[in-house]
């Protein structure tokens, strides 16, 4: 899909001209030209979206009466091909590929953290505004003045990747989940989950570790939760039906993934908690389990604990509520749900699950009626719906 190269093209226009806005712009005014005038898709279709966003950030500068300063550091008219061929050249081991300059970039310092991750969300893997403020929990026109404000304040800041990458490893990393988040929390419409989306936040990070001069643990755990995560993603859809993790089917699952996952956490097992560590811990239980009655939750529920403890995060007691109902019962799970608030469907979806388990399906059905209201996602609401006509 060539949404799929949105960051990359993005990544090499900023690099160039030094300008978000325009680079945005431009690539914009190059996709809709794409979808106005293609009746055939051209050999090279990056390369020539590539080439049209050029000419119109020129066109733009020209406009602006800055073209006579811009101007002799742009090829603008190179030929398709050499554009296709600097589009398309690896950048192999020893060089930083430019999604992750781009991805550096909006881990400025100067940016708060939250506005660094949604920026990275729009710019790099070209997330919808509406999704990247479901994410957040915050109104898209918030979003969208969020975007703006990060923008304006990375105007004319360097693109080239900072000598010492250690203070930016934390926030790439949280960009980095953020993003994979995206795909594995099914935003507005129709999808399922995006993989796509989720497998470029992967790359982000195998990128990141490639280039850094030390072993960082949550960088490795981080990567190790993703893995355990998205080798799950054909099981986890039948046509376009959510299939929930003790329904899936195993065999489905992509081992070598595993595997790789849990060579990267065994160094780190007895290693100081950390939150990535803890979640990817938490994964490779699933992970390990050949079924889905043979999963240690009580492993789960402690690991939650402490992810708990360590960040009072009220979405990491749900999580904790759903594991200690497994092992427990799902009564010790609903008590660990009294006084909890958290926006979106999640929560009240939870509790109906729960309500449900106990026999008491009037609050089971009030609760399912809540979640539903909540939902968006067209593939979570109907397996909401469909749940509650079970009552």
């Amino acid at each position: 899909m060539l949404r799929d190269e949105w960051g990359r093209l993005l990544a090499l226009l900023v690099a160039q001209f030094r300008r978000l806005d325009l680079a945005e712009d431009g690539l914009a005014d190059a996709f809709e030209a794409a979808a106005r005038t293609w009746t055939v898709p051209p050999d090279n279709p990056p390369a020539w979206l590539l080439t049209a966003a050029r000419r119109r950030i020129v066109d733009r500068l020209r406009s602006e009466g800055v073209a006579a300063r811009k101007l002799p550091m742009l090829a603008v008219e190179a030929s398709v091909q050499e554009e296709a061929q600097a589009f398309m050249a690896d950048a192999g081991e020893t060089v930083v590929d430019e999604r992750l300059r781009l991805v550096l970039l909006c881990a400025h310092p100067s940016l708060p953290r939250e506005s660094a991750a949604a920026l990275t969300l729009r710019l790099v893997l070209g997330v919808p505004t509406d999704d990247i403020a479901r994410l957040f929990l915050v109104p898209t026109p918030t979003m969208a003045a969020r975007l703006t404000r990060a923008r304006k304040r990375l105007a004319g800041e360097s693109f080239a990747v900072p000598g010492d990458l250690a203070p930016r490893v934390a926030v790439v990393a949280d960009v980095a989940y953020l993003a994979f988040t995206t795909g594995y929390a099914p935003g507005s419409g129709p999808d399922v989950l995006r993989a796509d989306v989720a497998g470029e936040a992967i790359r982000l990070v195998q990128v990141l570790r490639s280039v850094l001069s030390y072993v960082d643990t949550e960088l490795d755990a981080l990567l190790a939760l993703m893995l355990l995560q998205h080798s799950r993603r054909d099981a986890r859809v039948d046509g376009d039906r959510l299939v929930l993790l003790p329904d899936q089917d195993r065999s489905r699952w992509h081992t070598a993934e595993i595997s790789a996952a849990l060579d990267l956490l065994r160094p780190w097992v007895d290693a100081a908690p950390s939150p990535y560590l803890l979640q990817a811990l938490v994964a490779a239980e699933h992970a390990i389990a050949p079924t889905a009655s043979a999963t240690a939750w009580d492993r789960i529920a402690a690991r939650y604990e402490e992810l708990e403890e360590l960040t009072g995060s009220p979405v990491v007691r749900l999580n904790r509520a759903v594991a200690v109902a497994e092992a427990s019962g799902p009564a010790a799970g609903l008590a660990l749900l009294d006084g909890l608030v958290l926006p979106g469907h999640r929560l009240p979806a939870t509790r109906a699950e729960l309500l449900t388990r106990l026999g008491r399906s009037a609050e089971a059905g009030t609760a399912y009626d809540e979640a539903i209201g909540r939902c968006s996602n067209l593939a979570e609401r109907a397996h909401l719906i469909e749940r509650r006509a079970q009552l």
